[in-house]
């Protein structure tokens, strides 16, 4: 069975949220986000796709959602007469945009660590040197998410993806999410049961 009944949900809402953003985004001509609403089609393709190999736990997948689910609310909600990723949430400290960027990027995180379990050796007890691997993977993919925002400003003339500061700080609550999915699957690992999510076998615990 590709889905089971507990990921149906998530199908559905993706097969209602990105419709009505594809829709706002080609009504204003945004085609920086007409072009974010492919790149979410591809990556839930490849996930559907993968996903009766792969398998992966309800909340990644959740978190896959609700990540694209504000990243296109971001660029197609206007608040004061500014897109939603400007919304200054704590003055001074903390914006929309950077919010996102730590959410995201830790469920990235979340996803790079359940690709790379298959392969770790079931005896391996060094979970720090690992978990700083893993929070380089995730922070590996929010450059990458940074290439694809200076693709879109070389290819689009109007974006709003701000400069170089913007793009460092950018990089920064990258790293703070991954840093923080890393710390759940460490509290995760040690205490599998007292937290939502697959329930792990003794041999993945210790695989990390």
């Amino acid at each position: 069975m590709l889905l089971t009944r507990r990921e149906m949900p998530v199908l559905i809402v993706n097969l209602i949220y990105v419709p009505i953003f594809a829709a706002m985004a080609l009504r204003d001509l945004n085609f920086e986000f007409v072009m974010y609403v492919g790149v979410i089609l591809v990556i839930g393709a490849l996930v559907l796709w993968k996903q009766r190999r792969v398998r992966f736990e309800p909340l990644i997948l959740w978190g896959l959602t609700i990540w694209g689910m504000l990243h296109l609310a971001g660029g197609n909600i206007r608040v004061d007469g500014e897109v939603l990723y400007w919304l200054q949430l704590i003055p001074a400290v903390l914006r929309y945009d950077q919010l996102v960027h730590a959410f995201g990027f830790g469920t990235a995180t979340l996803v790079c660590h359940h690709l790379l379990r298959p392969y770790l050796r079931q005896d391996i007890a060094n979970w720090r040197t690992l978990s700083f691997l893993i929070v380089l993977m995730g922070c590996g993919l929010g450059a990458m998410n940074e290439i694809l925002e200076f693709t879109a400003v070389k290819c689009v003339e109007e974006t709003n993806v701000g400069g170089y500061d913007n793009t460092m700080w950018d990089l920064v609550f990258n790293l703070i999410g991954a840093t923080l999915a890393v710390a759940w699957l460490g509290l995760r690992r040690r205490n599998p049961a007292l937290l939502p999510g697959e329930r792990l076998s003794p041999s993945r615990v210790r695989a990390g």
